[in-house]
């Protein structure tokens, strides 16, 4: 692992801090600049990827899959917002309640005209779920932005990570941006902070 870029990392951040949460769209806040939104399968590390880029604990962590259960808005300082979408695949929950958040979060995907990214954060150690090649096509189909995270790049050694990342590459083609990332060691933060910087400040 790349120990220099780790402490690079450790100085750069995007600021932002709760505003508020959602249980259905029709709770979100009204819009107010671009939205950079956080998406993928339970305990792929979304939470923690958040906290990581913020370098502060503002999103919840939890073991137990599926503990982000309401679509929560954090506000950058001069405009926009991060957001944390309740993940995808297996939760610890009633099949009534995932339904709720596949509902809330369909709405959001579709009904949000401000939002400019999608981060979709996977395990690099299982990459491209049925979820989360469903998550790319949807933002192909609607033309917007993705950028895919192949957290716990620190559980793999570096050629596994090198193959990893060619194949993901080579799969999604030119459909989204691909980085290999930890949120436990910041590692490949900075290229990550780069592309949701430029999406936070694009008009909408």
């Amino acid at each position: 692992m790349a120990r220099r870029e780790a402490k690079v990392a450790q100085a750069a951040e995007i600021n932002c801090q709760f505003e508020t949460s959602a249980a259905r769209y029709t709770d979100c806040p009204e819009p107010g600049g671009p939205e950079v939104a956080f998406v993928g399968r339970s305990n792929a590390g979304k939470s923690s990827t958040l906290n990581r880029i913020a370098r502060a604990r503002v999103a919840r962590v939890s073991k137990t899959p599926g503990r982000t259960q309401l679509i929560n808005f954090f506000a950058v300082p001069g405009g926009g917002r991060l957001v944390d979408l309740p993940g995808y695949g297996y939760a610890r929950t009633a099949k009534s309640k995932r339904a709720s958040w596949g509902s809330a979060i369909d709405a959001y995907l579709n009904g949000r005209e401000v939002l400019t990214l999608a981060v979709i954060v996977m395990d690099m150690r299982h990459p491209l779920m049925p979820h989360d090649e469903a998550m790319i096509d949807w933002c192909t189909a609607s033309g917007t932005a993705a950028l895919v995270i192949l957290n716990k790049a620190d559980k793999l050694k570096q050629g596994e990570r090198a193959k990893t990342l060619r194949a993901v590459s080579t799969a999604l083609e030119e459909r989204a941006t691909v980085l290999p990332f930890s949120a436990q060691t910041g590692f490949g933060s900075n290229r990550v902070l780069e592309v949701i910087r430029t999406a936070l400040a694009t008009e909408v």
